[in-house]
């Protein structure tokens, strides 16, 4: 089982990036996906989630309406665009799995399997 995060970089305050998550080794149409992220010095805290499907989702209240998660399921990929990136979203970001057709997981600890991370960086 394998997660494989990418699209990171740096980019300027206002700017946008799109996160992509690659999914290996099981069948990814039954998984629920998560994004976190973790800053230094800071806990991992949620960002968005999808259900298998893509018809449900889940947004942290600090990223409703700048960002967006949907998925490809023939491409075994979750993505997450990000628009009008502030400061405060630099950090590294993280995808998850959770064995699910039903439900959309907010919590960390629901989640089976984690990524390895892709750095945001967002300058002023």
């Amino acid at each position: 089982v394998q997660l494989v995060e990418s699209g990171g970089g740096s980019v300027q305050a206002g700017g946008s990036l799109r996160l992509s998550c690659v999914a290996s080794g099981f069948c990814f149409d039954d998984y629920a996906i998560g994004w976190y992220r973790q800053a230094p010095g800071k806990e991992r805290e949620f960002v968005a989630a999808i259900s298998w499907s893509g018809g449900k989702f889940a947004y942290a209240d600090s990223v409703k309406g700048r960002f967006t998660i949907s998925r490809d399921n023939a491409k075994n990929t979750v993505y997450l665009q990000m628009n009008s990136l502030e400061v405060g979203a630099a950090a590294v970001y993280y995808c998850a799995g959770r064995l699910s057709v039903r439900y959309v997981y907010t919590s960390s600890g629901q989640y089976d399997y984690w990524g390895q991370g892709t750095q945001v960086t967002v300058s002023s």
